[in-house]
């Protein structure tokens, strides 16, 4: 295992803010996009559109499958392994956040749900088919050296990923259709969770970040999520904790101090309780960064 999971950034793939490519099962190797890096991070988003092929991944140790004519999301810091890719036809787009549009990035990370594969009809596929292939057509060195073809590539690219979050958007529908002070607070709540977990521990700091009182904090995340503001905040310590055990050989006294404790028996405690196992076993059964 190595001392961090490698995480890679568009640069390596790209010199531009996003990278585009079909994904044909008649192209050589077409798996390269998505396997050979093994269990990684990514700094940027991944929008993947498939007409018809199967792919199996782990995405933050949760096996997502994908099937026929279907669209799925990678979000930044989220751990990844490929585990199967067959016969896949569609697109593969990679951007980096600060090219995605605010608006697309509040359905996926401020989302009070998993981002999972959504299968879609034929029309939507046309649609961001169309819109893919103009976008690859646009995709040229010329293009990107004048300010008029920057600007056309990324109205194109913020048309494909906006039909992205459109889909992903009316999978909660019915959440947002009831959007009021207290949904607005969840999500701002969430987002400073995934921002400051490492630092910020307590509901009551949390509170203060939003200039609430902690009473009104709890009341009201418990009512939106049916679980308290602390649970969401050692969700996003607990899914770290055991991305770190799993795929890199920090001890357990060093991914405390990574996760801001100071006390790492503490930590080991608070693992313990949450994930039903102490850091030790838990990473004797998932020794997956070998």
């Amino acid at each position: 295992m190595k001392h961090t999971i490698p995480t890679y950034d568009l640069s390596d793939i790209s010199e531009h803010h996003f990278f585009i490519k079909r994904m044909d099962k008649h192209y050589q190797h077409p798996e390269n996009l998505l396997f050979d890096k093994g269990i990684h991070r990514d700094s940027h988003y991944i929008f993947t559109c498939m007409e018809s092929g199967h792919v199996k991944m782990m995405v933050d140790f949760k096996i997502i499958e994908s099937q026929d004519t279907s669209i799925f999301c990678i979000l930044p810091n989220q751990v990844h392994q490929g585990l199967l890719m067959k016969d896949v036809n569609g697109w593969f787009v990679a951007v980096k956040a600060d090219w995605v549009p605010d608006t697309v990035r509040a359905v996926f990370e401020e989302s009070l749900e998993e981002v999972k594969p959504i299968i879609i009809d034929k029309n939507w596929i046309e649609k961001i088919n169309a819109s893919a292939a103009m976008l690859q057509t646009s995709f040229t060195e010329e293009t990107f050296t004048s300010k008029e073809g920057l600007l056309i590539i990324q109205s194109l690219l913020n048309a494909f990923v906006g039909m992205f979050a459109f889909i992903y958007s009316r999978e909660t529908a019915s959440e947002a259709s009831g959007e009021n002070r207290s949904l607005q607070l969840a999500r701002a709540f969430r987002i400073r969770v995934r921002e400051n977990y490492k630092t910020t521990k307590s509901p009551s700091e949390y509170a203060e970040l939003l200039n609430i009182s902690r009473g009104y904090l709890t009341e009201v995340i418990r009512e939106v999520t049916g679980k308290p503001a602390q649970y969401w905040i050692h969700q996003e310590i607990i899914i770290e904790a055991k991305r770190l055990l799993a795929f890199t050989h920090l001890t357990v006294k060093e991914i405390a101090y990574e996760l801001g404790y100071s006390d790492h028996t503490y930590f080991s405690r608070l693992f313990s309780k949450l994930a039903g196992q102490p850091p030790s076993e838990f990473r004797d059964k998932n020794k997956n960064g070998k």
